[in-house]
């Protein structure tokens, strides 16, 4: 079959298989549409208990779960936020929409997640404590959080980091957006730190159509991010209001779909692992190709299978060989170009980043959607391995 005639095989959607279409039916039938409704405070509970976080607090987004998780967790205007590199940039929007300024942790080689050492080496010997906070020797500044992102669904070394965090008395606000189904040493991503953080984006294995969730240990945290998440009325029956809120609640219709999708939650991660597997054993032997697999603590959720592509030994780079794919009429994706070569952000301070720079130029994400067939994936494996 010619190109033309083959269908496209996009990079992640979302698989609608299961209880969508009833419950935004029921939405529709009992007028619950809006921000507030029963679907919503399902959402909540069973991410609550899944997560082992007894406090969770639906948000439109992502973006606004970590921006009101920083608020909450105490990041002030002129704070400092160590942040990964290698993330999407709406970890690091995040930081700056809540005053404060990023600096950039490098990711180890291996699994690119957040190098911990860095963090503990810049807080050793490039900071000093003051009255209990801890301040940057070169600007001034309080460092207030740490933020790791669970980059492709596998998960920081937390327990690592969150030795060093402790030392320091640093709030850990973990970005599990793409780790939800994943565990770090039998405890699931979303709930490790402080705080987590998750998104419902189309592309995630568990979609809302939109969506986030702030995630807890701390009553007074909880009941904080709930109060700002719905404009901070302090007498909702008066419109009264005690500090600026934000308008960032999730709808019953989105919530809707998030409590059928979670319905699936050990068959979409099955899934998601199997097709890791797959493609895994497919290039195993084929110089130049390696699968960013996972370590012995993690299981992760594999959001997108991800390969590193060396072009001395495979005979293409990263980029021409996602031209060959396109070309196919198959999407793939390099990773995020890291945060620190973004304009907004050229000027931030930075711990290392070479990694990050060599992932960015080396890394392809191949189609990874819940409900690819083995035949597309074995059309996807075909282009690679005739390059």
């Amino acid at each position: 079959m010619s190109s033309e005639a083959q269908p496209f095989i996009p990079l992640s959607i979302p698989c609608l298989a299961g209880n969508e279409a009833k419950y935004l039916q029921e939405c529709v039938t009992t007028n619950w549409v809006s921000s507030v409704g029963p679907f919503v405070d399902r959402f909540e509970k069973t991410l609550a208990a899944e997560l082992h976080a007894p406090y969770a607090v639906a948000t439109v987004n992502g973006t606004a779960a970590l921006h009101i998780a920083l608020l909450i967790a105490g990041v002030k205007p002129g704070d400092e936020v160590l942040v990964s590199d290698m993330t999407f940039i709406a970890s690091v929007n995040a930081v700056r929409y809540a005053g404060a300024e990023p600096i950039f942790v490098d990711c180890e080689s291996t699994y690119l997640q957040m190098d911990v050492d860095l963090v503990a080496n810049f807080l050793d010997a490039q900071c000093q404590t003051k009255n209990g906070q801890i301040f940057n020797r070169t600007t001034g500044r309080r460092i207030a959080a740490i933020v790791p992102v669970d980059v492709l669904g596998h998960p920081v070394d937390m327990d690592a980091l969150l030795e060093v965090a402790k030392r320091y008395q640093l709030p850990v606000i973990e970005d599990a957006a793409e780790s939800l189904g994943a565990r770090y040493k039998n405890r699931p991503c979303g709930g490790l730190a402080d705080i987590g953080c998750l998104s419902f984006n189309g592309n995630k294995t568990f979609t809302a159509g939109g969506g986030g969730m702030i995630l807890t240990h701390r009553e007074d945290w909880g009941k904080r991010a709930r109060h700002l998440v719905t404009q901070a009325k302090s007498d909702v029956a008066e419109y009264i209001h005690d500090e600026v809120g934000y308008n960032y609640r999730l709808t019953n219709i989105q919530a809707a779909v998030g409590c059928a999708q979670f319905e699936n939650k050990h068959s979409y991660i099955e899934k998601k692992r199997q097709i890791a597997a797959r493609y895994q054993a497919a290039f195993s032997n084929r110089a130049g190709l390696r699968l960013i697999g996972e370590s012995t603590d993690a299981y992760s959720s594999y959001w997108l299978s991800t390969i590193l592509v060396d072009s001395t030994k495979f005979g293409l780079t990263c980029r021409e060989l996602r031209q060959k794919l396109r070309e196919a009429k198959i999407e793939s994706r390099p990773l995020w170009q890291p945060m620190h070569l973004n304009a907004p952000y050229r000027d931030c301070q930075r711990l290392g980043g070479h990694i990050a720079e060599q992932a960015y130029a080396h890394a392809l994400s191949l189609p990874s959607s819940v409900g690819l067939s083995e035949a597309d994936q074995d059309r996807v494996i075909s282009v690679i391995l005739s390059c």
